[in-house]
């Protein structure tokens, strides 16, 4: 069929709908609601058979879905109406949530019903649970919709309030004063979950000192206490206040926007002259105690190390790549035989830390700075001769993310992930080491593909092509449980030291035909080329990236129904 998705964003769960139905041979095309004219405009170059909305903030033109069936996904119980779903069940410390799929009508969330199914709500930021549990029950019903579609003897129910089942219902769209936390009387799990039901976006509106800020990112301190309201310690970019019954971390801040686009950064960066005289913890130690908020811990089973490096919306800036790679340097003195590197609870890896670099006073140097600490680290992952690695990929991954875990020897990722293995995009050349581990892994022409097509790409087809060893069970608890069983059977000594010598051989091989310093220099030339160009697309996607610049236009490479109209763009379009 052809179907055409209508979306405010490609996120994740738009591209993963993508990948998904084209995975079944759909033919697919995306359009970026930027007005009624544009999304008409794409019906009328697409002829789609069904619309389908994952990601949809806007109202359908009436010419569309009066003409159209149109499948909107909304995140919330059957019956459930309202833009602030998920804020609410949060906020309200509902135990179970849904999602479900109903059919665009006059009023919004209101059609008739192809679908809906619940979940356990676990105690999570808002953008967790839209990123695991929704995106992983909004396919299910995609796809279940598409075959019903498709069976023409299919009838879609109506929302019917009388039927004691339905127990959604409508909801204002939530404001600040409903977030607002009171540090006199909120309990901590009070705070965490005001903070929770506005993650990513909008943040807590709270003031510190004198000004007002969003707060984003929160955690339970452990051990920690004070005088409620008080900032009484600091932990690599985090801040801790304290509640009346414990305290809270902080990992990030915006300040309150003025007539400038302000950026979400790390807490203490917000604030250094604030924090000057707050309590210093540092836990990047392999046997650091948990604080509550600690980037980067270790655990052993047996013969394998597990490093988790869980650094917010999977960026890492010039530090924290630093700081990765002495943990790994660390961790390459124990003896293990297998290294798996975890990646964090929500992105294993994005790369580089666009925000921390468009806050930065020069963020050309920057770049420069951010580049070759990241590259650092996966120079660290390569010249592992001691232990096989193996980049656990339980997140989905992008641009220098999503090359770090191609470095490492093995890959297992949970059906369902994303990968954007490319950089171009953003209007960048791309370093990690790329120009070596890509080829190696998919080939010279898959490479170039993955790299300029500048597309998504599922879990199932990266392992398909070579870029991951195994695909293993969407289920968080399954897939854990078949990562470790993985691990374990890579560890056992015979296997092992076969494996470990053909890879000594290889590398061996590779660096006497090309050493990786050339790799390494080739990529860094034209990054810094394109770093120290004012006028380089870079500096201006990396921006509109930050700052949240709503685009003008749908990119060609994921609107096919396009390209006829316009010729390409440049590959960084």
């Amino acid at each position: 069929m052809r179907i055409l998705l209508l979306a405010s964003g490609f996120n994740g769960l738009t591209q993963r709908m993508s990948c998904e139905l084209t995975q079944r041979n759909h033919k697919v095309s995306t359009e970026l609601a930027v007005g009624a004219v544009a999304m008409e405009e794409a019906v009328a170059l697409f002829v789609p058979d069904l619309i389908v909305c994952p990601f949809l903030k806007q109202r359908i033109p009436d010419s569309i879905w009066k003409n159209h069936v149109c499948l909107v996904v909304h995140p919330g119980i059957e019956g459930d109406r309202g833009p602030s779903s998920l804020d609410w069940a949060i906020m309200n410390g509902d135990r179970t949530w849904g999602v479900t799929l109903l059919q665009a009508a006059e009023k919004m969330d209101s059609g008739d019903i192809w679908g809906t199914t619940r979940f356990p709500l676990r105690a999570a930021p808002k953008a967790s649970t839209y990123r695991r549990e929704v995106t992983e029950h909004a396919v299910r019903l995609v796809l279940q919709a598409v075959a019903d579609f498709q069976d023409k003897s299919f009838k879609p129910r109506r929302l019917d309030y009388g039927n004691v089942h339905v127990t959604g219902r409508w909801n204002r769209p939530m404001q600040q004063p409903d977030r607002q936390i009171d540090w006199r009387a909120d309990t901590t799990d009070a705070i965490v979950a005001k903070i929770n039901a506005a993650e990513s976006s909008p943040g807590v509106l709270d003031r510190i000192g004198d000004e007002m800020y969003h707060l984003f990112d929160a955690h339970h301190a452990v051990g920690l206490t004070g005088k409620a309201g008080e900032l009484v310690a600091r932990h690599h970019g985090a801040l801790c206040r304290a509640t009346v019954d414990g305290a809270v971390w902080i990992g990030h801040l915006k300040e309150m926007a003025t007539d400038e686009a302000t950026v979400k950064l790390p807490a203490m960066q917000v604030l250094p002259e604030k924090i000057a005289d707050v309590k210093m913890f540092d836990t990047d130690k392999l046997s650091s105690k948990p604080l509550g908020c600690n980037e980067i811990r270790y655990r052993e089973v047996g013969d394998v190390g597990y490093l988790y490096f869980d650094f917010y919306n999977g960026a890492l800036n010039s530090e924290q790549c630093k700081r990765l790679q002495r943990a790994l340097v660390r961790v390459k003195q124990r003896a293990v035989k297998v290294i798996v590197l975890m990646g964090g609870e929500e992105f294993w890896s994005n790369g580089i830390h666009l925000n921390c670099i468009e806050a930065a006073a020069n963020p050309a140097e920057e770049s420069w700075r951010n580049i070759n600490a990241i590259d650092d680290v996966v120079h660290e992952i390569i010249a592992t001769d001691k232990q096989l690695t193996v980049a656990a990929l339980r997140n989905n991954a992008g641009a220098g993310g999503a090359v770090m875990a191609a470095a490492c020897d093995y890959v297992f990722a949970r059906s369902g992930v994303v990968l954007n293995v490319h950089y171009r995009s953003m209007g960048l050349h791309g370093s990690e080491y790329w120009t070596y581990v890509l080829p190696r892994r998919v080939g010279i022409a898959t490479a170039t593909r993955l790299t300029e097509d500048c597309l998504p790409i599922l879990a199932a087809e990266a392992h398909s092509i070579g870029l991951t060893h195994h695909t293993l069970a969407e289920s968080w608890d399954d897939y854990h449980d078949e990562l470790e069983a993985l691990c374990e059977a890579l560890a056992v000594r015979a296997q092992w030291k076969k494996r470990i010598a053909i890879k000594f051989t290889e590398r061996a091989r590779d660096e006497k035909i090309r050493p990786l310093q050339a790799y390494r220099d080739d990529e860094l030339r034209q990054m810094h080329a394109t770093f120290f160009n004012r006028y380089s697309e870079y500096h201006r996607a990396r921006h509109d990236f930050v700052c949240k610049v709503p685009v003008a236009t749908t990119p060609f490479r994921i609107a096919t129904h396009r390209e006829r109209r316009a010729p390409r763009r440049s590959s960084a379009a």
